[in-house]
């Protein structure tokens, strides 16, 4: 269970761009926008983070979020708020080639954020953990992504019944540990891109979404078989694992872009933590970095 999906074999997506502070380069942003209708960034926080914080327009870039990064109660939480959505903002931008502040950022009720009036039909998702900070944004239809350090040690014992399917679980535990840990953590990162695509987050169950990997050790959908979505995993940097799904608003045979958009309208403020009464789904022992996702 290795390869682009999960491992070594081709990705069916280039690496995603990295962009190291506001200035750019944004060209190679823009051109597979302008050639797929989609793109992934990544960068550091502490790259952001000079940059960011001296924005005299920041308030205005931060938009609903202002309040929010006021108030966070952790020092590291505000840095983090302020620039990931500083990232987002700057990557969609770049997509849409306008003016950063002029972009809106709302917020699904599962959390899942969405631009409002100004590039609505540009789809964006957003991920971070540690230093790491990743944007993806799409034209052709809902996307996600998500981030785990390459190293990170989880347990497959405790976690297996909450993130597996029983076939998936077959499959790892007949691995030798080093490889079953490496491939739990790719699988966990595509199961959570997927729910952002859908716009579920944590609500979604991971048991109940499957995967398998074709004769190229790509990552596909059980029982997709329309072949309408699209995965691929990186190794970003040498030391974190980001996973990315598409599915195209319109039904194709090869896998393209990301998955139909989420029902619902677009909050005034920031997300909840969890949505209330919503399932929870066991968090990875200190995924995040500073401050929250």
């Amino acid at each position: 269970m290795s390869g682009s999906g999960a491992g070594h074999g081709r990705t069916p997506f280039p690496p995603p761009c990295h962009v190291p502070g506001p200035d750019g380069p944004w060209e190679e942003v823009q051109e597979r926008v302008e050639a797929t209708g989609r793109a992934v960034v990544h960068t550091t926080w502490g790259q952001w983070l000079t940059a960011a914080l001296l924005d005299p327009g920041l308030r205005t870039l931060l938009g609903r979020d202002w309040p929010r990064y006021r108030q966070h109660p952790a020092p590291a939480g505000r840095l983090i708020l302020a620039v990931s959505r500083t990232v987002l903002k700057h990557t969609a931008a770049a997509a849409l080639q306008v003016p950063a502040a002029r972009l809106d950022l709302a917020y699904l009720p599962g959390g899942r954020p969405v631009l409002r009036g100004l590039g609505a039909d540009l789809q964006v998702s957003l991920a971070h953990t540690d230093e790491l900070i990743v944007v993806g944004v799409s034209r052709t239809g809902p996307v996600g992504v998500d981030a785990e350090p390459a190293g990170r040690r989880i347990s497959f014992e405790a976690l297996r019944d909450h993130v597996c399917t029983a076939g998936e679980a077959r499959l790892l535990g007949a691995l030798p540990e080093e490889a079953r840990t490496e491939t739990f953590l790719r699988l966990w990162t595509l199961k959570e891109a997927y729910a952002k695509a859908l716009g579920h987050g944590m609500r979604r169950r991971f048991s109940g979404i499957g995967f398998e990997w074709d004769e190229t050790a790509t990552a596909r959908l059980t029982g997709d078989t329309a072949r309408e979505w699209a995965f691929a995993t990186h190794l970003v940097d040498e030391r974190y694992l980001v996973s990315e799904a598409y599915r195209r608003e319109t039904a194709a045979p090869v896998p393209d872009g990301p998955c139909a958009a989420s029902s619902g309208q677009a909050r005034e403020g920031p997300p909840p933590a969890v949505p209330p009464h919503a399932p929870r789904v066991p968090g990875l022992p200190g995924r995040r970095g500073p401050g929250q996702r």
